[in-house]
């Protein structure tokens, strides 16, 4: 076995707890996967929305589909500043590699979080990086792309009436918010803030292409109505990913239902803009699987471990 497979495939066997409880997981997302979507196909005509997937506007849905991958690539983009925060120089080839396997992961695995745990694994065994500091890393990578769901959430919930709300309340708990964020990272996670800034504006990209997304996949429904209500729920059911679902399916398409009535949204067409984003994702992550199936190809093209390329010592945050 070359040295690259032998760090992708552990050697350890899994003990019959842990396959026991990898067991219970699967169980547990299938089970809230269906109850999930029994809810919402309960409360929408499944038809319907087979009828708006199969006379869509396919050059807008193939606009929708590479805007999403471009999204993935700025995603990836913004991981690699948080990982140079904790010293640890990745070759950006690589980075976005293991940034699909672990959306691949994210699939496959309870809670949107799989693909987060490889990472922390692959980083820790071969470059020798306290799994604490990739934890960390990889966290403040989610609460840069939350900080920037807040900021759109904020600019478009002026386009919703519904919402009565002057701007300057959402508006102002953000700044605040924004100010307590950027000081417990400045004075508590002090090398995780390096990139704090330029990483941040990339989870803007981020989120403003995925928002694009979704409009260019109503757009391939011919719609004219108010997009902001289908937006800002789009940007709200992306908090679902924290579910025990098979890759949010579900979740996101529950939230829109609710969201629906409170936004005066067709409900047939805003479950249907989740399940083709969903789709999407798919699509996208499934391009990870080639890293599954041939594990040695995730490393190549890498230089060889050596000074150079070790990761430079940083604090620990305090």
């Amino acid at each position: 076995m070359s040295e690259t497979e032998d760090f992708v495939a552990p050697k350890t066997p899994k003990t019959p707890k842990q396959k026991l409880w990898d067991a219970a997981k699967l169980i547990l997302k299938i089970v809230v996967t269906g109850a999930l979507l029994w809810y919402v196909f309960s409360k929408v005509p499944i038809l319907e929305v087979k009828d708006r997937l199969v006379h869509a506007n396919y050059w807008w849905m193939a606009a929708a589909l590479v805007t999403f991958m471009v999204s993935t690539l700025v995603s990836s983009w913004r991981l690699l500043s948080f990982i140079k925060s904790i010293g640890l120089k990745l070759d950006w080839r690589f980075n976005l590699r293991l940034y699909l396997l672990g959306m691949f992961y994210n699939f496959l695995l309870p809670g949107g979080i799989g693909g987060d745990g490889y990472k922390i694994w692959l980083l820790n065994k071969r470059y020798k990086l306290p799994a604490k500091k990739v934890f960390w890393a990889l966290l403040f990578d989610r609460l840069s792309g939350l900080w920037a769901i807040g900021l759109i959430v904020c600019a478009l919930i002026i386009f919703i009436p519904q919402i009565d709300l002057h701007f300057a309340i959402p508006g102002s708990i953000f700044i605040v918010g924004s100010i307590i964020y950027y000081g417990v990272v400045h004075f508590f996670f002090k090398d995780y803030g390096r990139y704090f800034f330029t990483a941040h504006i990339k989870a803007v990209m981020v989120q403003s292409l995925q928002v694009l997304t979704i409009l260019f996949v109503l757009l391939g429904q011919d719609f004219h109505g108010k997009f902001a209500p289908y937006l800002l729920s789009f940007l709200i059911s992306a908090l679902a990913a924290v579910l025990p679902t098979l890759g949010g399916a579900g979740a996101r398409e529950a939230i829109f239902t609710r969201l629906a009535g409170v936004f005066d949204m067709q409900v047939g067409l805003a479950v249907y803009l989740s399940i083709s984003f969903y789709l999407i994702s798919l699509v996208v992550a499934l391009f990870g699987i080639y890293y599954v199936l041939r594990p040695s190809r995730l490393e190549e093209g890498l230089p060889p471990m050596d000074h150079e390329n070790a990761p430079v010592e940083a604090s620990d945050p305090a």
